[in-house]
């Protein structure tokens, strides 16, 4: 058995295709790899939207990971439920998702629960919401670095902003967000570069906040690509996601970071419509569609390409069709792991290449009870 293949399982012919194996030796690789890369746990603070499953965040929570970052309030409800000390829904709540992030608060008091702005108008309205409710809601002021997604130019309206926030009796004001996932050069050395040049207008903002006589706002920054850097930062908290399953995207990108892929997709070939074409059961529906081809990575079928994808198929050219027969099986890694997640109810657990157990992915819903 030392010799088997580390993704290949023993009784395959029980496996519903297509699934999602994930690989806990390889998660705990990547949750320990984490940890000495930051040097201390209490600066780490793991997204959670790859996987969105308590198992895995139990994992990290064994580790001494106590802090977290989410995207939506299933999420946030799942880290609850797990008892994590402290949870960063990094999504500004607009709508009625700001009176969820209260029920939140309401139902699981032992999680500090934390939430962005990046404009003066949220702000007001949760204030308000505060107000009726007792209670005050804590709040990170959300950067744009040049992602130019979410969050506001760290200028004099930003300072504004935070002051605005800091003098609120019904706010309480947390700290600097700072997501940069447009930084993905694949030399290390420049994405570094770029990191620091990108974070430089942050690190100015937050000593125009110190010299307004405000308390050093406290900052989160940075994704997986740029998780070398920011871990570096004594007093920044480093927040990848991708780095506990990793994929075949990243993987490609910055092999240098040492990462495991830590989830593979079980496949069958369920036709050979014509000479030189194969066809697999992994249509839309089971891997993220919005990657250009290739979207998966197989590990077992070299020399293949791509072609098309409709709902529930993979069309692939394959230049050997003597091997392949139709209900074969064989195994990839996806090209972009955090929403091909989203397309399983359960991740099969694959330990000394068995089937040992099934992992809910509770939070792959936009509401869970809240």
């Amino acid at each position: 058995m030392a010799n088997e293949i580390w993704y290949s399982i023993h009784r395959p012919e029980n496996v519903i295709s297509p699934s999602l194996l994930v690989y806990p030796d390889r998660i705990q690789h990547n949750i320990d790899l984490m940890i000495s890369m930051v040097g201390d746990v209490t600066r780490l603070r793991p997204h959670v939207k790859t996987y969105k499953n308590a198992n895995i965040i139990n994992l990290q929570m064994a580790a001494g990971i106590q802090k977290f970052k989410c995207a939506t309030i299933a999420e946030a409800e799942l880290l609850g439920g797990c008892n994590a000390k402290d949870v960063l829904l990094a999504m500004q709540p607009v709508g009625v998702n700001a009176y969820r992030f209260i029920k939140l608060i309401e139902k699981y008091p032992n999680t500090t629960f934390s939430t962005l702005i990046d404009n003066a108008k949220t702000l007001n309205i949760l204030s308000e919401i505060a107000a009726v409710n007792k209670t005050k809601l804590s709040l990170w002021v959300d950067i744009n670095n040049g992602m130019n997604r979410t969050g506001i130019i760290p200028d004099e309206e930003a300072l504004a902003l935070y002051s605005e926030l800091h003098k609120n009796k019904h706010l309480i004001a947390a700290g600097l967000h700072v997501y940069d996932g447009h930084l993905r050069n694949t030399d290390p050395a420049l994405r570094e570069s770029e990191c620091d040049a990108a974070f430089e207008p942050v690190i100015s903002l937050k000593k125009s906040i110190e010299n307004l006589s405000i308390p050093s706002p406290k900052i989160v920054a940075g994704g997986s690509p740029t998780f070398p850097f920011h871990c570096k930062r004594t007093d920044v908290d480093a927040s990848p996601g991708t780095t506990l399953l990793w994929d075949s995207g990243y993987g490609k990108l910055f092999p240098e970071m040492g990462f495991l892929p830590a989830a593979v997709l079980f496949t069958r070939i369920i036709s050979k419509p014509t000479t030189g074409i194969l066809c697999f059961d992994l249509g839309h529906k089971s891997i993220a569609p919005e990657m250009p081809f290739p979207r998966i990575e197989f590990l077992d079928l070299k020399h293949s390409k791509q072609i098309s994808q409709s709902e529930e198929h993979l069309v692939v050219e394959y230049d050997d069709l003597t091997i392949p027969e139709v209900g074969d099986i064989h195994y990839a890694i996806p090209k972009h792991i955090c929403p091909t997640v989203a397309k399983y109810d359960t991740l099969t657990v694959i330990k000394d290449n068995a089937v040992a157990d099934y992992w809910p992915v509770t939070a792959r819903t936009q509401k869970s009870t809240i």
